[in-house]
């Protein structure tokens, strides 16, 4: 198809660098055909899953959502919940099945069912766990859905990507862990607060592992378009690189500090994981800093490796990887952070061929 060129195009010889600005996706498979109607699986129905598929509702993001569980009780429970609030939502089909033939067609599949960490196992054993519950899920989502996008939220969520992207021969496109978008909220919050300016002027990325092994990218932060570290030194403002630490410790921190006082995650993952949809199902290609494969990035080596960065995303899923500069120091953070999630891969390769 031919594309008109926009009122902001340069012409020949001109600054057009839309090729360069992103890495391709290699193994990504063409755009499937679009149809009038959006249909939305969710599996699971705990507190995430209920979460995203509330705020889905509120937001008119789908013309059709199927929740998928293993509880009929608690499912057909939920499903009336939500219906009897049909008339205070934009008009939305909303069913409930333990059958997998009910996801057909479907154009997002969000998956939030996973074990939880018991106080007796370590994180390996939770992993173990779940790469089960996904043996069970991922297939047969991928067999009744085969243009779908899937968007995997359970934790820990890069290795699940990774199991998931494996389990559903899916293109790598069409395989997309949440990542590190919430914390990258989490972050953009804390920044905005010190500052008293609204968030959304705030542009930062949390990178690689979601978890502790996360990589704040200080070099790029930037409010209104100013960069923040170089405003600092130009201006002679003293900034401790541990108060820079202190402020990414307090985002690793975030999630367990609110599952201990609440007793779990709910509502930020929730926005988090509907505004991917949004940017997904209504081709928005908004920057987000989701859960990708990387293979030889930013000299990451040791092989194929989910891990977060920047990417542009659309309505064929992921369509470009955000060539953002790092700092020597952040690129060396960021291929430890891939190191210890492919050590983590390597604990699950066997369960899964």
């Amino acid at each position: 198809m031919h594309r008109i060129p926009s009122s902001s195009y340069l012409g020949p010889g001109g600054l057009d660098f839309s090729k360069s600005f992103f890495t391709p996706i290699n193994g990504s498979d063409s755009p499937s055909r679009s149809k009038h109607n959006t249909k939305i699986t969710v599996v699971g129905v705990g507190n995430v899953g209920m979460a995203i598929s509330q705020i889905i509702l509120t937001q008119d993001l789908t013309d059709e959502l199927i929740l998928l569980g293993v509880n009929p009780d608690k499912l057909r429970g939920e499903m009336l919940d939500l219906q009897h609030a049909s008339a205070f939502l934009p008009r939305t089909k909303i069913r409930a099945s333990v059958d997998y033939d009910a996801t057909a067609d479907s154009d997002l599949c969000i998956i939030t069912a996973g074990a939880r960490l018991k106080s007796d196992e370590s994180r390996l054993d939770l992993l173990h766990r779940n790469v089960a519950v996904y043996k069970k899920i991922v297939p047969q989502l991928a067999a009744y859905s085969p243009e779908a996008i899937l968007l995997v939220v359970s934790n820990p969520v890069d290795v699940l990507s990774y199991v998931a992207w494996k389990l559903s021969g899916f293109p790598v496109n069409r395989v997309i862990g949440a990542g590190t978008n919430l914390d990258s909220s989490r972050f953009r919050f804390l920044i905005a607060d010190h500052l008293e300016v609204n968030a959304h002027d705030v542009q930062a990325y949390i990178v690689g592992e979601h978890g502790d092994s996360s990589v704040a990218l200080w070099s790029s932060i930037s409010v209104a378009g100013v960069p923040i570290l170089r405003f600092l030194h130009q201006n002679q403002i003293a900034c401790e690189k541990k108060t820079l630490e202190n402020i990414h410790k307090e985002v690793v921190q975030s999630a367990y500090e609110v599952r201990r006082l609440k007793g779990c995650t709910s509502w930020a993952i929730g926005y988090s994981v509907a505004s991917l949809a949004r940017t997904l199902l209504r081709d928005q290609r908004q920057i987000h800093p989701v859960s990708i494969l990387v293979d030889g990035l930013y000299g990451i080596e040791g092989g194929q490796v989910f891990l977060s960065l920047p990417a542009m995303l659309g309505r064929n899923g992921v369509l470009g990887i955000t060539n953002v500069s790092l700092s020597d120091e952040e690129t060396q953070q960021l291929r430890n952070s891939a190191k210890t999630l492919l050590e983590a891969q390597a604990q699950v390769k066997n369960f899964i061929n």
